[in-house]
């Protein structure tokens, strides 16, 4: 009997590591909420699709009842939404930012690049681009810069 239920805890063992290891190596699911027209945000999303994550983008005409529902604060919108796993992206967040959050796991609701600078992911190529990546908060508190992101030195 001691036989029989050694090895029934060892295979839940052994399934709960499976499970957990084809979670971390799963990519993650990303839905993408932009205007059909805008092409920039169709490559803010090509990008991301490129880097492993699996992208579904939803075209709409109401990003305002989006950016609502995600309680974006009006200050910090961009001109696409995303929502990665349980933060969301606002605007031409940076590869590199959106890696960090989700290996971090700050407490924050998620990633926000006001505006569409230029050189930011998405909206061309631009070395000397300069601009901020910012982090809201989970709880109360004024969004704080998560990333700086600044033109590489030599």
């Amino acid at each position: 009997m001691h036989g029989r239920r050694s090895f029934i805890a060892m295979a839940g063992s052994a399934l709960v590591f499976l499970s957990a290891r084809a979670r971390a190596t799963a990519p993650a699911k990303m839905t993408v909420y932009k205007d059909p027209n805008c092409g920039c945000c169709h490559e803010w999303a090509k990008a991301m699709a490129e880097a492993g994550y699996s992208v579904d983008l939803h075209d709409t005409d109401d990003l305002a009842a989006v950016k609502a529902r995600l309680r974006v604060p009006a200050e910090m919108e961009g001109c696409h939404s995303a929502v990665v796993e349980e933060y969301y992206l606002e605007g031409h967040v940076p590869l590199e930012a959106v890696q960090r959050l989700l290996r971090e796991r700050p407490p924050v609701r998620g990633l926000a690049v006001p505006g569409m600078p230029s050189g930011s992911l998405g909206m061309g190529i631009d070395p000397a681009a300069v601009y901020d990546v910012y982090a809201m908060p989970s709880g109360t508190g004024a969004p704080y810069v998560f990333m700086e992101v600044r033109p590489r030195k030599g």
